[in-house]
C-alpha cells in the first residue's frame, strides 16, 4: 500500500484527474514524463482501472486489416498462378545468342517445353497449397475459397494436357 507521501504526490492527484478525463495510460505517461509502467502501478494504488475497449477496437482493426491484406495476397498469387498456367497451351519461342558471330537465332515452339511446364505447374501448385491454407486459417476472406477452387480446376487442366504425349521439339538449323 503506498505511504501518505507518494499519496499526497502532485502527480498522483493529476493522475486521477487525467484519468477522470479517460485518457489512456500512455496519454497520461507522456503528459506526467514517466512511463507507462510507472502509470499502470500508480493506478493499480489508487484503484483506477483503464477501458481497455479502445485496444480491443484496434486490436480487432488490425485483425480485419490483416484478412484484407491475405485477401489482396491471395488474388495476386491466383493471378499470378492463372497466367503461368494459361501458358501452358499457347506457342512458346526459345530463342539463343552463340556462335563465332554471337548471332540471334529463335524458333516457336507450339507449347513450351516439359521443364517450363513442370514450372508452371510447380509454381501453381505452391499458390493453391498457400490459398488453401488461408481457406482453412480465415473461411472470412471473401473469395478465397472459390479462388481455390479455380486453381484447382486450372492444375487439373493443366495436368491432363501433361499426359498427353510430348512433341518433338524441332532442331536449330
Amino acid at each position: 500500500m503506498p505511504n501518505a507521501a507518494e499519496r499526497s504526490d502532485p502527480n498522483r492527484a493529476r493522475l486521477r484527474e487525467l484519468h477522470s478525463r479517460e485518457l489512456s495510460a500512455s496519454a497520461i505517461a507522456r503528459e506526467l514524463g514517466v512511463s507507462k509502467s510507472t502509470i499502470s502501478r500508480w493506478a493499480k494504488d489508487e484503484g483506477l482501472a483503464f477501458d481497455r475497449k479502445r485496444t480491443a477496437d484496434a486490436t480487432a482493426a488490425k485483425s480485419i486489416d490483416l484478412a484484407a491484406g491475405r485477401q489482396r495476397l491471395a488474388e495476386k498469387m491466383l493471378q499470378r498462378a492463372e497466367e503461368a498456367l494459361d501458358s501452358l497451351g499457347k506457342p512458346y519461342k526459345v530463342f539463343s545468342f552463340g556462335g563465332r558471330d554471337n548471332t540471334y537465332a529463335e524458333h516457336e515452339l507450339t507449347k513450351p517445353p516439359i521443364e517450363v511446364q513442370r514450372n508452371a505447374l510447380t509454381m501453381a501448385g505452391i499458390a493453391f497449397d498457400k490459398l488453401s491454407r488461408v481457406v482453412e486459417r480465415d473461411p472470412d476472406v471473401t473469395g478465397a475459397e472459390s479462388a481455390v477452387r479455380a486453381l484447382q480446376a486450372g492444375l487439373d487442366a493443366a495436368a491432363a494436357a501433361l499426359r498427353t504425349p510430348p512433341e518433338e521439339t524441332p532442331q536449330e538449323e
